[in-house]
């Protein structure tokens, strides 16, 4: 029989997505055994570092599964999208992904951003849904909330937090989209690049996992992802910065993009959208970039950075 090795995080959510991809590759190939090995990155190790720390680089989460997949203790791995980073490392790539999953961000905890009262605390650790929600409330506190989904939920009910904001993917994922409460429009609150995708990545030279990816990936969800993820690799996007990107195909051969970069306290902001060619998302991606930079991308990001730094100082 044919063996294939997943590897993923051990969080609830990181698992639910590699039994997912699981469960997709014994489907479409019966007589294939499927592994999943839990693996442990540096970014889970615990969250008494801080945020900033845990956040500042993306290969944080994401480098022990390299580490095995180079080496071939793993076949395969599977990413919540938006934790790649925009260069892999070497030896390695994207082979495709699945279906993509809802793209929204949720409110947890009220129906209604509008209906929170004066000043209410709303929890993330999002620097982009930070800025987003002060660019559309200024009065809102936002408090920083990390650790998984489960934890994030308990500490809503545990604390005086009024409300708290996740990816509607990870609610679905794990079952729990109960505890929904209103979902927010990406056009306005515009989703992380990948936000709702699992990338699938592997070894360049393994044909063998590159054709069993090729039986479960979605053409839609990696023409998006791929023009989500030039727009954050060209702006040179850190996790310190306040960046949106959300693709989607509205048919005859056409794809939609919306990007969006603001300062951390919400105070500036720029965005832009474009139809391009739903066959070359990489040529759209670029396009957008050229066009936020006109508009002044490029000073925002370099203000994000030094409002980070000082805030991190």
């Amino acid at each position: 029989m044919d063996r294939l090795r997943i590897g993923t995080r051990g969080s609830a959510l990181a698992r639910a997505q590699a039994d997912h991809v699981k469960a997709l590759l014994v489907e479409r190939r019966p007589n294939l055994q499927v592994e999943v090995e839990v693996l442990r990155v540096s970014g889970d190790e615990g969250d008494t570092r801080g945020i900033a720390q845990a956040v500042m680089d993306k290969r944080r989460w994401v480098d022990t599964i390299e580490d095995a997949l180079i080496d071939e203790r793993i076949d395969l791995a599977v990413h919540s999208a938006k934790d790649v980073p925009g260069e892999l490392a070497d030896g390695l790539t994207l082979l495709g992904a699945p279906t993509r999953a809802a793209v929204e961000d949720v409110l947890c905890g009220t129906t209604d951003l509008d209906a929170l009262p004066q000043g209410a605390r709303v929890g993330t650790s999002s620097v982009r849904r930070t800025a987003q929600l002060r660019a559309a409330r200024e009065d809102l506190e936002i408090v920083t909330l990390g650790g998984n989904v489960d934890t994030r939920l308990r500490k809503l009910a545990e604390s005086e937090l009024d409300a708290i904001v996740l990816a509607r993917a990870g609610l679905q994922r794990l079952g729990r989209e109960r505890e929904i409460g209103a979902v927010l429009d990406p056009e306005r609150f515009v989703p992380a690049p990948g936000q709702g995708v699992l990338a699938l990545e592997g070894r360049v030279d393994d044909a063998r996992a590159r054709e069993a990816v090729e039986e479960i990936a979605d053409a839609d969800a990696s023409a998006c992802l791929l023009a989500e993820r030039v727009v954050a690799r060209e702006l040179s996007a850190t996790c310190h910065t306040p960046l949106g990107a959300y693709a989607a195909p509205v048919g005859r051969g056409c794809l939609h993009l919306r990007a969006w970069i603001g300062l951390p306290d919400g105070s500036a902001w720029v965005n832009d959208e474009l139809l391009g060619s739903f066959h070359d998302p990489e040529a759209l991606g670029r396009r957008v970039v050229e066009r936020l930079n006109a508009t002044g991308a490029g000073e925002l990001l370099r203000r994000a950075e030094e409002m980070a730094s000082v805030g991190s100082a």
